[in-house]
């Protein structure tokens, strides 16, 4: 049986959003856990990836499932498997790696510019992305760079957007997965929320102006992030 990558969400109704879409067009099977609802989760030695996707609770609530999918990513970083994870899961990886995740100085909600670094995995791991390019934010918190890790790109309101360990971890606090049926349906669930004058958080209006080519370029880096993610599957593969 082929081994497989495995995607834990974190919320009742969430879905994985463009990175099932993009691990199904190239032929890589994948499977949804969702340990907050009493899934069984995965043996390691039935997958050759994980994923951890967003969530609107903190890494560092007191929940089980949390500090059991955080010692499941220490046990799959001694085993060398790749690991990527979305906003809460990059918070996941940097708690595994002993990093803190705390207040951001402020909220970071819609479309916002990130700027690459200037280091080799940076130019690698963004090859043909802009210097500058835009991404998708959702977060009041943002994880410390842990010991060993290399910072890829940064937002003018979160330093720490997204970091690579080991060459096949990659974390990212901000939304690369989104679809247009995903930002439709979070900002139609949180559009109170979104009613504010907040420095950082953008409106309704401004999130879904010219949303189809916004999400048409998030798609394209999302592309490269996850195309060169995927090339580290198989790697360390004998079967």
């Amino acid at each position: 049986m082929r081994k497989s990558v495995a995607i834990f969400l974190h919320m009742e109704g969430d879905q994985p959003g463009y990175i099932a879409d993009y691990l199904e067009q190239n032929n890589i099977p994948f499977k949804l856990v969702r340990l907050f609802k009493g899934d069984i989760p995965p043996s390691l030695d039935d997958v050759i990836g994980l994923v951890f996707m967003g969530g609107t609770m903190s890494v560092n609530d007191n929940l089980a499932w949390l500090k059991e999918e955080i010692y499941i990513i220490k046990q799959a970083l001694k085993r060398d498997i790749p690991i990527m994870g979305h906003c809460l899961g990059g918070q996941l990886i940097s708690v595994a790696l002993n990093a803190k995740v705390t207040r951001n100085s402020c909220e970071e909600i819609g479309w916002h510019q990130c700027f690459q670094e200037t280091n080799n995995s940076a130019k690698e791991w963004l090859n043909g992305i802009d210097d500058s390019f835009m991404m998708f934010h959702w977060h009041n918190e943002t994880f410390a760079l842990p010991s060993g890790a290399e910072l890829l790109f940064s937002s003018e309101i979160c330093r720490n957007q997204a970091f690579l360990y080991k060459n096949n971890v990659l974390a990212m606090q901000c939304h690369v997965e989104m679809t247009s049926f995903l930002v439709n349906d979070w900002t139609e669930s949180w559009k109170n929320y979104l009613e504010t004058s907040k420095r950082g958080v953008q409106n309704f209006d401004q999130i879904n102006a010219s949303l189809a080519n916004n999400i048409e370029s998030l798609n394209r880096t999302a592309d490269v992030l996850y195309g060169k993610w995927v090339s580290t599957l198989y790697e360390n593969q004998t079967a």
